[in-house]
């Protein structure tokens, strides 16, 4: 059963390398699609021309190793942020502090696009808390709960 992704109240379509500090090649956000108080829709689509790590990790059948799919959806929860000024236009300091709960559900491999849906628990001053999904041709591929220390914003 394919997963419904939400769409959140403000569409941007917005490039995470005009949200985001981190370039090439650790920035997991293609596009920043949907925000909203609630959370954050973004996609990245995983391909061996961009990601030099499916060179190693496990040669002749490449996948996303999980530590790069839960930053990749942390950075859509932090792009989802930038995107609703919470920073007031300072630069953002969006850290993780703690990982709980990950789980990966089927293997994330070259070509595949990749679907998160950040949504906010918690989020102020200091630090956020976001519940995190992400999915591939809408199936639950990895998920996550993390905490995130937040800086230059409220």
């Amino acid at each position: 059963m394919a997963a419904e992704i939400p769409t959140l109240e403000h569409v941007y379509n917005l490039p995470g390398m005009k949200l985001l500090p981190h370039r090439s090649p650790f920035l997991f956000v293609d596009t920043l699609v949907s925000a909203d108080e609630t959370g954050a829709v973004a996609e990245y689509t995983f391909t061996e021309e961009k990601n030099d790590f499916f060179k190693g990790h496990f040669p002749g059948y490449p996948i996303v190793p999980g530590v790069v799919l839960v930053e990749t959806m942390a950075q859509a929860a932090g792009a989802g942020l930038v995107a609703r000024d919470f920073f007031h236009g300072e630069h953002p300091s969006f850290v993780l502090a703690k990982v709980e709960e990950a789980k990966f559900r089927r293997p994330v491999r070259p070509g595949d696009k990749f679907v998160t849906v950040a949504m906010n628990g918690r989020v102020r001053t200091a630090a956020g808390n976001f519940n995190l999904k992400g999915y591939v041709n809408g199936e639950l591929a990895a998920e996550a709960k993390v905490m995130c220390m937040l800086g230059g914003g409220r």
